[in-house]
Order: C-alpha cells, then structure tokens, then sequence
C-alpha cells in the first residue's frame, strides 16, 4: 500500500512539475531577450513579473558597444525616472491579460524618454514575444520581437 501511495504521489508531483514547464510557456513572466526593431541587434534583457494579475517589465542588462557608456542614465526621462540608471528602470508596466494578449499597459522608451500605450502577445509556443508600443491606434507605432531566456 506505502509502494502505491509513493508511486501516486510521484506521478502527481511530475504531472504538475510538468503543467508548471507548460503554464511558463503560455505567460510572459520571465526572462527576455529583445530584439531592436531597427539594428535586428540584442537591446537588452528584460525580466517581466507579475503582481495581482498585472504584468511589469525591468531592464536587467544592456547589449552595448564597448565604446557606449555601459550605465546609462535616463536623461531624456521626465518625473521620477529622470536621471535613474537605465539598469534596473521599470520600464513597462500595467499590462493585463485580454484573451491571447496582454492589453492597457504603457511602456518608456529610454532613448527619447516617451512613454507609449503598450499590448503584447506570446507567439511560437511561447518562445516568442511580439511587443508593440504606439500612441493612440495599435497601427501607429513600432513593434520588437523579444526572445524568451528561460
């Protein structure tokens, strides 16, 4: 009877450690690798959590020349961003999810300091995630695809 409740209790922890590997994929929560929609060069890595449901995005390291200052500040910042470490900057927040996306979050670009509505969706399995930042109508503005690091 002991052998069976140790085998039941086996399968159950696999069958969720497995559904947790599954849940990972099908979220954003994570970390990400984005792509610059311009250079098609690595940007960053971005670390996106999640609180009550809210998604959030924090830069966690920047892909920069050598000769680029390597802890750049946020000059071009307004209000309390102003002149902090882009390393470490919450730079996305409010996102929630909207069927397959995640929708009414706002995202700050840290070279020209604008803050843009912001929705996002997992692509590939979850492999991928297609990030777009634009003022008013989704149609005005730039997507990045990000890669996910694990």
């Amino acid at each position: 009877m002991r052998t069976l409740a140790k085998a039941s209790l086996l399968a159950m922890t696999l069958a969720l450690s497995s559904a947790a590997v599954w849940a990972d994929d099908a979220s954003p929560v994570g970390l990400w690798k984005n792509i610059d929609d311009v250079s098609g060069k690595p940007k960053a890595l971005i670390r996106i959590t999640e609180s009550n449901g809210v998604l959030q995005g924090k830069l966690e390291k920047l892909f920069r020349a050598p000769e680029q200052d390597q802890n750049p500040k946020c000059d071009k910042c307004e209000g309390a961003n102003k002149d902090q470490p882009i390393l470490g900057l919450m730079f996305m927040w409010g996102l929630k999810k909207d069927g397959d996306e995640y929708n009414g979050g706002e995202i700050l670009d840290p070279d020209n300091g604008k803050v843009y509505r912001s929705k996002m969706v997992l692509v590939e399995g979850g492999k991928k995630l297609k990030v777009r930042g634009y003022i008013g109508m989704p149609m005005l503005g730039r997507s990045q695809t990000w890669l996910r690091q694990e």
